[in-house]
């Protein structure tokens, strides 16, 4: 124990694990056995599959941007991911079962003999997870899981229904009644993973319809807002029947824009929101 009260992972503790219990506000989605991913998240990359997650026709609107081509040329593939985008999504999975725990100081070099990879791209993943408020930069040892306080929480739902109620305002104002169905595939992706216990799966086709609902407003930056906001939300940290019921209601908030019943689809996006 150090003299912050923070425990510093060490290269052998980062190899095999901490074997600590998640608190009970980060409990997983399956906490009966490792759930999806987390295996993958402790072998070398090079072991990995490195394609994001596609929902039901096509990758998510983040994700699709990645294999886009420039200067006219024309496209010839889904460009392959950089080691620093493979290193940051097995550090978004590792977190989101609970291999890394909040409190715990991990370090650069002991993560990067984990994934078998070079400190750098280790380090450049863990800015941008500290940009995102999900770790916090240790000087001279590593990077600290944030731990999430009730009020960070509520303080986030509150953020992410003031973006997005006026945000599916708008997107009904520029949407057919009828188009709304076109979501019904990833809002089924949502409720199966939950069902499944399958975290990974369920934080990104949580983010893929959230973006998905956005996504007529026609503005990137709400877009990207919008998934950086899921992302701190961490849904997948939500036990299984919470998980289930939240995802129920996205089902049931796509009926009530096909009706079109506005009212009903905002009160039921605020209650997806507040969880």
């Amino acid at each position: 124990m150090s003299e912050t009260g923070a425990e510093t992972v060490t290269g052998a503790e980062a190899a095999h694990g901490p074997g600590r219990a998640v608190p009970a506000q980060q409990r997983r989605l399956h906490p009966a056995r490792p759930a999806p991913g987390a295996e993958r998240a402790t072998r070398p990359l090079d072991r990995q599959a490195s394609a994001p997650f596609e929902g039901p026709g096509g990758p998510s609107p983040a994700e699709a941007v990645r294999g886009e081509h420039v200067h006219g040329e024309q496209p010839t593939g889904p460009r392959r991911q950089s080691v620093r985008a493979q290193v940051l999504d097995a550090l978004r999975a590792a977190l989101l079962n609970g291999e890394l725990s909040p409190g715990r100081v991990y370090s650069a070099p002991a993560l990067a003999a984990r994934f078998g990879v070079s400190p750098t791209p280790v380090r450049e993943a863990m800015q941008q997870l500290a940009g995102e408020g999900v770790v916090e930069t240790v000087p001279n040892r590593g990077f600290r899981v944030a731990e999430r306080t009730a009020r960070d929480v509520a303080e986030l739902a509150e953020v992410r229904v003031m973006v997005q109620v006026p945000a599916l305002h708008q997107a009904v104002r520029l949407r057919a009644p009828g188009s709304w169905r076109a979501l019904r595939p990833l809002a089924d992706e949502v409720l199966r993973c939950a069902v499944n216990g399958d975290v990974t799966g369920y934080a990104a086709a949580d983010r893929a319809f959230h973006s998905a609902l956005v996504e007529p407003c026609g503005n990137r930056r709400l877009t990207r807002l919008v998934e950086e906001l899921c992302r701190g939300a961490q849904p997948g940290l939500l036990d299984r029947a919470t998980a289930c019921g939240v995802a129920a209601r996205y089902g049931a908030l796509l009926d009530a824009l096909t009706a079109p019943d506005l009212p009903t689809a905002e009160r039921l996006l605020r209650e997806i929101l507040a969880v």
